[in-house]
């Protein structure tokens, strides 16, 4: 471990599955050549559905500005400018090669720009954007929940915070055969997909340490969002979990 760097600990997370911020930040940069595919196929396809659930999720009007937090390639953002074209959306990550290859993707709709930033310290000022989201990018922070603090201060009032995470199946039986994909089957089709294989074991240890959906609503009333609420996708191998800023 490098010297005064934080460890990146999801809540429960066991040692073993530690790591430094810049060893996630390396990670991710070494997956990108091939990040979109890999999640593609492992997903059996199934991200695009849920960046536009996510995307809808933002009641996102013309003239709002959105910002999406550890917004690898861009596709979420990009999803956010084609569902409204008139909003201003920032996508921002603290992968460079994700952001790299977020700015080179052509022909990007609406107005959008993509920057390199910390989801701990986002440079944005206090109540400056309408929505924010953040996908599958919550588990990855040093600390959650002071990630959800920051994600909190950049929201006007009345704006809306959308997390997209994967979370706890909730069909009988299910769960059984989830945990054995995550454990055994998505190594093996990392290895052959991804530049990073040992990635997606990272990738399934820290799903199975994540907080269910009812404690992960609760953390988001703790940084004082009102109207939580959140819907299961795919049976809850994802869930979308939303609140707004008080004042608005």
């Amino acid at each position: 471990m490098e010297a005064d760097e934080p460890v990146v600990r999801a809540a429960g997370m066991a040692p073993a599955a530690e790591r430094t911020a810049a060893g996630v930040r390396r990670m991710f940069d070494r997956v990108a050549p091939r990040y979109d595919l890999a999640n593609t196929v492992l997903s059996f396809g199934r991200d695009r559905h849920w960046r536009q659930a996510a995307a809808r999720a933002t009641d996102l009007a013309a003239g709002e500005v959105a910002v999406d937090v550890a917004c690898g390639t861009g596709r979420l953002a990009a999803e956010l400018a084609r569902l409204q074209p008139a909003a201003t959306v920032v996508g921002l990550d603290f992968s460079w090669e994700m952001v790299r290859r977020a700015v080179a993707e052509p022909a990007r709709p609406g107005r959008l720009g993509f920057a390199v930033a910390d989801a701990m310290r986002l440079p944005l000022p206090d109540a400056s954007a309408d929505v924010v989201t953040i996908a599958f990018g919550l588990r990855n922070l040093p600390e959650p929940a002071q990630g959800l603090l920051e994600l909190r201060r950049v929201l006007r009032p009345g704006g809306r915070l959308v997390v997209c995470e994967f979370s706890r199946p909730v069909l009988p039986g299910f769960r059984r055969v989830y945990d054995r994909y995550l454990g055994n089957l998505l190594p093996l089709a990392a290895r052959r997909l991804s530049s990073d294989p040992e990635a997606y074991q990272y990738l399934a240890r820290s799903i199975g340490a994540w907080p269910a959906q009812a404690e992960l609503a609760g953390w988001l009333r703790e940084v004082g969002l009102e109207r939580v609420r959140w819907r299961d996708l795919d049976g809850g191998i994802v869930a979308l979990h939303r609140g707004t800023a008080p004042g608005g």
